[in-house]
């Protein structure tokens, strides 16, 4: 009887003190190229960096600047282009893999598609 009474104690405390612990964050400091205003060739960008964003703004926007904030993601360089709800693009001209919004390079898309830094605008076309 006692060592239920010690058990069924024991484990509230444990509930209870993982309860009050707030949970760890972790910062991810990313530096990213600057944004260089013109698109570039698909050809040019590592097939891992092929994105397909429905939104691109630079770090500093509002929007951004408050995902990134919930993230815990910093941008060193506020001027870098981030795409938003990315989804990667497997191969450049292959039925099923169009993208309806915009097609960027990035260089950090280690955020599941939710982010994706330093990125810059690509031409499917070329």
């Amino acid at each position: 009887m006692f060592s239920r009474i010690s058990f069924v104690t024991l484990s509230a405390l444990a509930v209870l003190a993982t309860a009050t612990n707030p949970p760890v964050t972790t910062t991810v400091t990313v530096t990213a190229p600057a944004p260089t205003g013109t698109s570039i060739p698909a050809s040019q960008c590592n097939v891992s960096g092929l994105q397909c964003c429905n939104s691109v703004q630079a770090a500093n926007s509002s929007a951004v600047s408050g995902i990134l904030a919930l993230l815990s993601v910093v941008v060193q360089d506020v001027s870098a282009l981030v795409g938003v709800n990315c989804s990667p693009i497997t191969a450049v001209g292959i039925a099923g893999n169009q993208c309806s919004a915009q097609p960027v390079c990035c260089s950090n898309n280690d955020f599941h598609g939710v982010v994706a830094i330093g990125c810059t605008p690509i031409n499917v076309n070329a």
